[in-house]
């Protein structure tokens, strides 16, 4: 836990825009600013005046009680986005999880990555995504075991998971669709648009996720990527 602590409170204090990193965080860890003035004592608005960058940035000592907070608020709450933080520490194979400075919506995403929506389009400008995890889709399928597919969403489930190696984008979806918890936006990677599955499209409306697909070159879109990187 504690390096959980280090990581978070370390991405605060570089950040050239720590209130937008504060607001991240509180938001990845699902607390209301409310919520975290009660548990700090303190009133929603000196939490609102940190987040807009309404006061100066905040010191060791306002980025150690944050800190303290939302993990504290975590465990109370069971602990589970902190283990998951945990496990998504350790070195992967398959999949490379970026993690986002700031949350981005659908369409910053799409527009970053050169990707078209393929269902659900009307969500593109109101989901929100904190990073987004680049997966080799044929060694997911037949390598990753599956009590570690978790990992895959590395501090939380609101990101963007980027199949690669896909040939119709069917058998990402399907995983999707049998697993317990959702991403909140899909892209295929490699693919036009007009060749995405059908059932791929219809299984990403009927469990409302954003569907992307784009034919930039990969190492273009990890550079792309990296500019928002945490």
């Amino acid at each position: 836990m504690k390096q959980v602590k280090i990581k978070i409170a370390g991405e605060i204090a570089l950040s050239p825009d720590p209130g937008s990193a504060m607001k991240k965080w509180r938001e990845v860890f699902g607390i209301s600013q409310t919520e975290l003035a009660k548990f700090l004592k303190i009133t929603s608005s000196t939490i609102s005046d940190y987040e807009g960058n309404r006061r100066k940035s905040p010191g060791i000592n306002v980025i150690q009680r944050f800190v303290d907070a939302i993990v504290e608020i975590d465990r109370q709450r069971g602990g589970e986005l902190v283990k998951r933080f945990q496990e998504a520490e350790s070195p992967q194979e398959f999949f490379e999880a970026i993690n986002f400075s700031r949350a981005i919506t659908g369409k910053e995403l799409a527009d970053l990555i050169g990707a078209k929506a393929v269902a659900c389009a009307d969500k593109l400008p109101s989901v929100n995504v904190y990073g987004c995890t680049i997966i080799d889709s044929i060694k997911v399928i037949l390598e990753l075991p599956y009590e570690s597919f978790m990992k895959i969403y590395s501090t939380t489930t609101q990101r963007a998971l980027a199949f690669t190696n896909v040939a119709t984008g069917r058998s990402p979806l399907v995983a999707i669709r049998v697993s317990p918890i959702k991403p909140a936006l899909v892209v295929l990677h490699g693919l036009k648009p007009e060749k995405v599955d059908k059932l791929a499209i219809r299984i990403a409306e009927s469990e409302g996720i954003v569907l992307l697909s784009t034919t930039m070159p990969l190492e273009e879109m990890r550079e792309n990527l990296a500019k928002i990187r945490a």
